[in-house]
């Protein structure tokens, strides 16, 4: 009862950016480890910044998978790198990394389970499946660099360290709770995820859905292709650049948003800022309709727009029932052939649509 109550605390730190931005939960993992790196409880574990000489252990291991299989790696602490690779194998090179007791390292044990199909590879620290909080604890973080067939199926997750990805054709998935992840050349990334840090996407191209979010940090992306893109952060800017997706949906707490690509006929493109401006540059759209509304800021367009309903409004004070009077500033229009719906909101900042 003990383990299970505590893995759903686990769970929260991973919970709370995607429930900006829709999309299934993270894997949860031992409760002591997230108070280690993320509590702060013991600022020490599993950093490798004890004071000493750096202590190392290598390992090295080659799988057969298939050009079609399916790897997983789920590391504590410590950066992961994973590149495609030819052939049909895993390459799995990895670095233990201590300032403390070298013996800790031994602690320390990269467990491979390979199956038909299928290589799991996972990081366990001495004591952590038994929720022992009497363990000894340790300073080991694991390097891992992997290669995979190009067309493999690709799960990666880690509690402290970045996560580098180039190359992989097949599914990805990539959650960290502190640290940035990259990636580049993906094109059927599904979700790529951080708490603390910066999510980077470079040359993606799918037929499906992804999704990228942070709780602090900022969402930067160019040369996206997609059917459908939900990016959200709490703290930190989102900035998107040759963007084409027929759907896109974007929550963000405190920042700014900056939209930079095509629309699509039929397409449906919802922003919600809370406190940031959100500027939309377009690609030779054909025509939308704009439902635009900022509780405080302006709401320009580059565009030629044919407005319909109030443009903007003065309430001022609690006449209707509202507390704080105030300027409220709303838009309804029509660009073009209007085939396309923007729907964008903010509550303090400027929305400024223009021409690319």
């Amino acid at each position: 009862m003990r383990l299970s109550t505590t893995f759903v605390i686990a769970g929260l730190a991973l919970s709370a950016a995607p429930a900006l931005a829709q999309d299934d939960g993270p894997r949860l993992v031992p409760p002591h480890v997230v108070r280690d790196v993320i509590a702060g409880v013991r600022p020490g574990a599993y950093q490798g910044r004890n004071s000493g000489p750096e202590q190392t252990e290598h390992f090295s291991r080659k799988v057969k998978i298939g050009r079609d299989g399916r790897f997983s790696l789920s590391n504590i602490s410590g950066d992961i790198t994973v590149t495609a690779g030819s052939g049909d194998e895993v390459s799995i090179d990895a670095v233990k990394r201590t300032r403390g007791d070298k013996s800790e390292l031994g602690r320390v044990q990269i467990i491979v389970d390979d199956r038909a199909g299928r290589v799991d590879i996972r990081t366990e620290h001495e004591g952590q499946n038994r929720g022992d909080r009497n363990r000894q604890s340790d300073h080991v973080s694991v390097d891992y660099t992997v290669s995979v067939p190009a067309s493999a199926s690709v799960d990666l997750h880690s509690i402290s360290g970045t996560v580098r990805v180039t190359g992989v054709h097949g599914s990805l998935r990539s959650e960290t709770i502190s640290g940035n992840v990259t990636i580049t050349d993906a094109p059927r990334l599904e979700a790529a995820k951080t708490v603390s840090g910066d999510v980077s996407l470079t040359g993606i191209t799918t037929d499906g859905d992804l999704t990228a979010s942070s709780v602090s940090g900022n969402v930067r992306a160019k040369g996206l292709k997609a059917r459908g893109i939900d990016l959200g952060i709490i703290s930190g800017d989102i900035s998107v650049s040759d963007v084409t997706c027929d759907r896109l949906g974007v929550k963000s707490v405190s920042g700014s948003v900056e939209y930079a690509g095509s629309i699509s006929r039929g397409g449906r493109y919802e922003i919600n800022a809370h406190s940031g401006t959100v500027r939309l540059m377009l690609t030779n759209p054909a025509g939308f309709e704009l439902n635009a509304n900022s509780f405080s800021g302006s709401i320009r367009s580059e565009l030629p727009l044919t407005i319909g309903g109030d443009s903007s409004r003065r309430d001022d004070d609690s006449r209707r029932g509202r507390r704080d009077g105030g300027n409220t500033h709303a838009m309804r229009a029509t660009f073009g052939d209007g085939s396309a719906t923007l729907v964008v909101r903010t509550f303090s900042g400027d929305i400024i649509i223009s021409k690319r």
